[in-house]
C-alpha cells in the first residue's frame, strides 16, 4: 500500500487497525478510514529519524494534543477550510499520490497533529460534499485524538484520514463506518496469520488498485465552475493545488490563509449602498466591523461633509448585528464631525444588541430612529437649521420632552429584553 519509512516495517500494520475500531464508534463521515498514510508517514520518518520508539511516542503527544483540542471545541478552526481549498487539496493529492511522486517532508512536534487534522479533515470534507452529508470536527478532533492515543499501547505511529484507503472503501461501495470493523479484523488477522506472504504481493498490483481509486477524485470542472460562480475562488484553488506538490501541509495552509485573507477584506471593505439626495443615505451591505470603521467614515464623509454644501446623512444599519469598542468609537467620531459641521448623523434600523451598545457608551448627539422615512421627515422637516436634538437648549420643550420620552421607551425595553 505504502512503503512505511520505519524499520521495522510492519509498524505500519500495527497503526493499521486502532483507527478502525475508534472510528466506528466517534467518527461521522460515512466514508473516512483511519490508519497510516503516505504523508503522515514521511512527516513521523523524518521528525524520529526512523525509530519507532519515538514514532509511538509521537502518536501518544499527538493525540493529546488533538484530544484537547476536542474538548475545547476548536473544530470551529476547521471550517476556514474551504471548498476551493479542499478540491485543491483532493486533486494534487490524486496526482500526487497516483504517480507516487510524495516528497519527504519537515516535522515537528506542532506539525505532526496539526497536519494529521488537516489532511483527515480534507478528506472527510471532500467525501461529504461528494455524498451529501455532514461532518462534525469536534468529533472529528475527539476520534482521532483518541485513535492516537489508543494506538501508542499497541506501537502505533501517529494516524490521519488516508485519502488513498478511503477512495479505495468509496469504489468499493462501502457506505457506513461499520466497515471499518471489517477492516481492523482482517488486520489483525493478516498480522497473526498471513505475514509471510506479504512479500509476494506485487507492489504493481497495489499501485494499480490506488490509481483506480483516486483518479475520479481529480475534478478539473471545478475550474469552470469557480469560472463561472466568483472568479476570485480560483486563487485559493490554485494556491492549494500547486503548494500540495511542493509540501502538502504548506499547499493546505497556504490556501486557507489566502480564503482568510478574502474574508478578511470583505469584513474591513464591506459593500454600500449609498442613496443621494438632500439627505444622505449610506447603508452597509454586510455589517459593521471594526476593521469597517475608515472605510464607512470615508464614504460618509467623502459625500455628506466634503462636499461645497455639508448636508445631513443617515447611517442605515438593518444589517449591522453587533459592535465592538472601536466601532463606537468611530461612530463617536463621525458624529463629532458632522456636529462641527452644523448638520446631523442619524441612525436607522438599530438592532437591540447595538442599540445597548450605542445607549451604553452614552454618545452625545446621538439620535435613531425606527424607519428611514422618519429619519428623512426629521432631518427634511426645516431646510438650513439645526434638527432637534435633546440637547439643545433652542428645541421647544415639549419637542424635547417628545424626544426624551422616546429614548426613555427604548431603554426600558432594552431593559425588558436583557
Amino acid at each position: 500500500w505504502v512503503l512505511i519509512p520505519l524499520s521495522p516495517q510492519q509498524y505500519g500494520l500495527y497503526s493499521a487497525f486502532m483507527g478502525c475500531f475508534v472510528y466506528l464508534i466517534l467518527g461521522t463521515s460515512r466514508d473516512v478510514t483511519l490508519g497510516p498514510t503516505a504523508i503522515m508517514s514521511l512527516l513521523v520518518s523524518s521528525y524520529t529519524f526512523h525509530e519507532p520508539a519515538y514514532a509511538v511516542l509521537l502518536a501518544f503527544l499527538s493525540g493529546c494534543i488533538q484530544l484537547a483540542m476536542g474538548f475545547l471545541c476548536l473544530g470551529f478552526l476547521l471550517d476556514f477550510i474551504s471548498c476551493p481549498v479542499i478540491k485543491g487539496f483532493t486533486s494534487a493529492a490524486a496526482i500526487t499520490i497516483g504517480f507516487g511522486q510524495v516528497k519527504d517532508m519537515g516535522a515537528g512536534l506542532a506539525v505532526v497533529p496539526l497536519m494529521g487534522l488537516l489532511e483527515s479533515i480534507a478528506v472527510a470534507k471532500s467525501f461529504a460534499s461528494q455524498n451529501n452529508y455532514r461532518i462534525d470536527a469536534n468529533q472529528e478532533l475527539l476520534a482521532i485524538g483518541l485513535t492516537n492515543v489508543l494506538g501508542s499501547f499497541v506501537s502505533s505511529y501517529p494516524v490521519t484520514g488516508s485519502f488513498g484507503r478511503t477512495a479505495v472503501n468509496a469504489q468499493s461501495g462501502v457506505c457506513t463506518p461499520a466497515g471499518g470493523l471489517v477492516t481492523g479484523v482482517l488486520v489483525l488477522l493478516s498480522l497473526g496469520c498471513l505475514t509471510s506472504l506479504f512479500p509476494y504481493i506485487p507492489k504493481a498490483a497495489l499501485a494499480a488498485v490506488i490509481i483506480m481509486a483516486v483518479a475520479p477524485l481529480c475534478d478539473p470542472r471545478i475550474v469552470r465552475t469557480l469560472w463561472r460562480v466568483k472568479r476570485l475562488d480560483l486563487l485559493p484553488l490554485c494556491v492549494t493545488f500547486l503548494l500540495c506538490f511542493w509540501e502538502v501541509q504548506y499547499g493546505i495552509l497556504a490556501g486557507t490563509l489566502v480564503s482568510g485573507l478574502i474574508l478578511l477584506h470583505s469584513v474591513a471593505r464591506p459593500q454600500m449602498k449609498v442613496s443621494e439626495g438632500p439627505v444622505l443615505v449610506v447603508q452597509p451591505a454586510s455589517g459593521l466591523h471594526f476593521p469597517a470603521v475608515e472605510a464607512l467614515r470615508e464614504a460618509i464623509v467623502s459625500r455628506a461633509l466634503e462636499a461645497p454644501r455639508p448636508r445631513c446623512a443617515v447611517l442605515d444599519c438593518t444589517h449591522v448585528c453587533s459592535a465592538d469598542y472601536t466601532v463606537v468609537l468611530g461612530l463617536a467620531g463621525l458624529l463629532e464631525d458632522f456636529r462641527s459641521h452644523g448638520v446631523t448623523l442619524a441612525f436607522v434600523g438599530l438592532q437591540v444588541p447595538v442599540l445597548r451598545v450605542l445607549l451604553s457608551a452614552d454618545l452625545s448627539h446621538l439620535q435613531h430612529f425606527p424607519t428611514l422615512e422618519e429619519a428623512e421627515k426629521h432631518l427634511n422637516q426645516e431646510p438650513g437649521t439645526q434638527p432637534y436634538n435633546v440637547s439643545d437648549d433652542s428645541v421647544p420643550e415639549h419637542k424635547v420632552a417628545l424626544l426624551k420620552q422616546r429614548h426613555s421607551f427604548l431603554k426600558s425595553g432594552l431593559e425588558r429584553a436583557f
